[in-house]
């Protein structure tokens, strides 16, 4: 329905953005929130999915339309719903939920919120061979991760903000506490935060 919304960003939640487009505040639910905070009051392109069921009418939001692409084919495996599937995307590596699902690793799978190891058999019966059209260029490299994009700016409230989107993702209290002391060592972005804490929980 739509492909995608052009707008300035106006909020900054754990669990989604809000997107001013003409007058009209879109709320899109994303996998990591954050990655607009430093982009307060500018102009982004943000690729939607409009989701709805009996119970649920909302709209995701992703950064590029990979992103976009693998969380359509992960909400058609059976036992994983809007909510996972963000959770999975989160981590920021699309390479790397691909290679894990093309090389059935199911240990690396299993890591995500909600997936075990009934989920994880079925996303790679579901979706093994079935990813070039998504992430084409990933398939000769599929182990040369990306570097991730780093921003300056830090603030004292990032780590709490990045503790709340862990939790909206579904991470436990439990998952969260075993990580946090290494985290509070390091002055980072509420992003940065996010994606250290998703590398050591993916570990």
């Amino acid at each position: 329905m739509y492909e995608f919304i052009k707008g300035t960003v106006e909020f900054v939640g754990p669990e989604y953005v809000v997107i001013e487009n003409n007058g009209i505040g879109y709320q899109l639910s994303t996998p990591n929130p954050f990655i607009y905070a430093s982009k307060m009051e500018t102009m982004v392109i943000v690729y939607t999915y409009h989701y709805v069921r009996e119970d649920i009418n909302a709209l995701y939001g992703f950064e590029t339309r990979e992103e976009k692409k693998l969380f359509t084919k992960l909400l058609n495996v059976s036992g994983i719903g809007p909510k996972g599937a963000l959770a999975i995307l989160a981590s920021g590596e699309v390479q790397q939920v691909v290679a894990a699902i093309e090389n059935e690793d199911e240990s690396f799978l299993i890591k995500f919120p909600g997936v075990g190891k009934k989920t994880a058999r079925q996303m790679i019966l579901d979706l093994k061979g079935k990813l070039q059209d998504i992430v084409p260029d990933y398939f000769p490299n599929l182990f040369n991760a990306d570097t991730l994009p780093l921003h300056t700016q830090t603030n004292n409230t990032a780590l709490e903000e990045a503790i709340l989107a862990l939790k909206a993702l579904g991470y436990s209290e439990k998952e969260i506490k075993k990580i946090s002391p290494e985290l509070r060592k390091e002055q980072l972005t509420t992003d940065q935060y996010i994606k250290k804490a998703l590398q050591r929980l993916l570990k």
